[in-house]
């Protein structure tokens, strides 16, 4: 194999802060571990499992929301981003969380979710109870209807959950009135960013919560907060359910930057918080502007979660990653999976062939210059459950009539200990969502016993990535591969190579140091990939 292709400009030094080449591990709390026997995961539960994830070797954990919320959607409709839901614990919780983390080593960052409230919120309260016009409506998005008597919405704009992005409501007289945005759910109304105190209370939450240790956020939503003054109709005809496409008037307007510039004048002012951004934007000139230096520290792109497994779409998936980065000298980031995606094991086929490929994929992701985002389970091999009807919960299975089956599949509770559910997960059976029994073999307990686990592989693949000199340095390096498979090189010197034909393949040149699976008579069997110096 001969080197064909330079990717990836990131400078690199000695003071690059914490989070540049950092592993984080996205907590769902409500499926990670529940400490008091409600059948919800919590912040007790956590608290308990640090000394696993210290176990596991990464650097940082990302907690999705667990401020207070009524839990429409699970936490990311917030009525008070100052306070923790009685649901995960408390703030003496979270406090006692984040000071146990940090003596472990690890950081600590949390969901905020910038976009929109709760309907539960005292600010849409207040909007519902005021007239139109009033400073209170002022914060959210309400627009007078179209058609006769206003009967119509504003504009054509669809929830990304399913139906209208407007819902009616109707005024203290009794009579129909205006209508308010929600991208979302209809209980997580839009919030209006062009008025000023939207900001000013942002700011005030951002430092509630790093005054009491938090390492840094991940911003909900981050293309989202801006929308065009004028509100204009979209193309109806690229509209999906729980997706956008670059050019959707309701995400990356212009306006969002002056918001994440805001954003980092208050990061800026702790030394080593940080921001990542959930930005669904695919043009990678679009995409850079998020990560300027005075913008996001991070921001997530998920070409390489959405590539199929296949050689061609995984190397344009990373070099359209690294071009974005590149552009403004930002630092990539990578995962396979988190709570709205389907677990990588699933994706990539069904049983072992998506556990063989899942672990390919995991050396892959750990190989590549920057920060790694681990979804609670991916380390165990979890496939999507196969849930019944009656136990979804998602708001898109329910706003969508049952079209659309949402995410929950992907959101199940952990596997902890122990050959039947709920598996160490809590005392009680009657989890929030159900526990296939087919998963003991997968629980923690079970595959820290088995070298050859899922679990033991990304546990030798961080614990390499963590002390290993060739993985140091930013960048790579592509080589010449066979039709179906690709190798890269970093800048420090491990080589990735990654087969995914379905017959062995020669490795470049190297000692091997890792694979996903046993080589075959000195070959990278199928459906596998390796890491050589």
């Amino acid at each position: 194999m001969s080197n064909t292709t330079d990717t990836g400009l990131q400078s690199s030094s000695n003071d690059s802060p914490w989070w540049s080449d950092a592993v984080f591990y996205q907590i769902y709390p409500r499926s990670f571990a529940d400490s008091d026997g409600d059948g919800i995961g919590d912040l007790g539960g956590v608290r308990d499992k640090l000394g696993y994830l210290e176990l596991v070797g990464v650097d940082a954990l990302w907690l999705s929301p667990v401020m207070r919320s009524p839990m429409v959607d699970h936490g990311y409709d917030v009525s008070d981003a100052r306070d923790i839901d009685p649901l995960f614990g408390s703030l003496v919780t979270m406090d006692a969380l984040v000071t146990e983390a940090h003596g472990r080593g690890m950081k600590v960052t949390m969901d905020l979710v910038p976009n929109h409230t709760s309907d539960q919120h005292e600010w849409f309260r207040a909007a519902l109870a005021a007239p139109p016009g009033s400073p209170e409506r002022a914060r959210y998005i309400f627009r007078d209807g179209t058609g006769e008597g206003g009967s119509e919405p504003p504009n054509n704009w669809p929830s990304i959950f399913g139906g209208p992005a407007w819902h009616r409501v109707t005024e203290a007289d009794g009579t129909p009135g205006q209508w308010y945005l929600h991208i979302f759910a209809p209980e997580q109304p839009d919030l209006n960013w062009s008025e000023p105190e939207i900001l000013a209370d942002l700011e005030k939450t951002m430092r509630f919560w790093l005054d009491r240790g938090v390492d840094g956020f991940r911003i909900d939503v981050a293309h989202g907060m801006a929308k065009p003054a004028d509100l204009p109709d979209m193309d109806l005809s690229v509209n999906e359910l729980m997706r956008n496409e670059d050019g959707d008037p309701r995400f990356d307007d212009d306006g969002v930057h002056e918001i994440h510039r805001a954003i980092r004048r208050v990061i800026d002012e702790y030394d080593g918080a940080m921001t990542v951004g959930e930005v669904w934007v695919q043009d990678n000139e679009r995409f850079s502007r998020y990560i300027r230096p005075d913008e996001l520290n991070l921001g997530f792109n998920f070409r390489l979660a959405e590539a199929p497994f296949d050689a061609t779409a995984i190397r344009d998936a990373i070099d359209n990653s690294l071009d974005a980065v590149d552009r403004v000298g930002g630092v990539p980031t990578w995962t396979l999976s988190n709570h709205d995606i389907d677990r990588e094991v699933t994706r990539y086929g069904d049983g072992d062939i998506g556990r063989r490929r899942a672990r390919a994929m995991a050396l892959v992701l750990l190989a590549l210059p920057g920060v790694v985002f681990v979804y609670n389970g991916s380390e165990l091999g979890l496939p999507n459950a196969d849930l019944p009807d009656s136990a979804l919960q998602d708001p898109a299975w329910l706003r969508s009539g049952g079209t659309e089956r949402g995410r929950d599949a992907c959101r199940v509770p952990l596997p902890w200990e122990g050959t039947e559910p709920p598996f160490g997960f809590s005392t009680s059976d009657d989890t929030w969502l159900p526990m296939p029994p087919s998963w003991a073999p997968l629980t923690v307990e079970a595959q820290l016993e088995d070298v050859d686990s899922m679990l033991s592989l990304y546990r030798t693949a961080l614990g390499l990535r963590a002390v290993r000199p060739e993985f140091a340095r930013p960048g790579i390096e592509w080589y010449g591969s066979p039709p179906g498979c690709l190798a890269f090189r970093r800048r420090g010197g491990v080589i990735c190579a990654l087969n995914t034909t379905d017959a062995p393949i020669a490795l470049p040149p190297g000692e091997l140091l890792l694979a996903s699976t046993p080589l075959e008579d000195g070959m990278l069997p199928a459906d596998a990939a390796a890491w050589l110096i």
